[in-house]
């Protein structure tokens, strides 16, 4: 297994997100691409010390981008939707 920070790269803030975790208690994280769920859980919970409830896993493709007449392609990378058990809270941004 690897190191608990290593599979964990960083949360994602985006609308959607702050939807699912004002209704339904769910988290998104950008996760390491070889990363699996029972990882994704350990990390979780051992890091913000909470409970997880389940792990829904994304692999999402990079796209391609035209800079003049290159083209390159943004890298490819891994969502997780985290659930937390009832009664759970975590707060990432704190004070604000």
């Amino acid at each position: 297994m690897k190191g608990l920070y290593k599979v964990l790269i960083s949360p994602l803030f985006t609308e959607k997100g702050a939807r699912l975790k004002e209704t339904e208690n769910k988290l998104l994280f950008k996760v390491a691409s070889d990363a699996n769920k029972i990882e994704i859980k350990k990390a979780v919970e051992q890091i913000f010390k909470v409970k997880v409830d389940s792990v829904k896993t994304i692999n999402c493709k990079g796209k391609l981008k035209k800079m003049g007449r290159y083209e390159g392609k943004r890298p490819d990378w891994k969502k997780a939707i985290v659930t937390l058990k009832k009664g759970e809270k975590l707060d990432l941004i704190e004070g604000v």
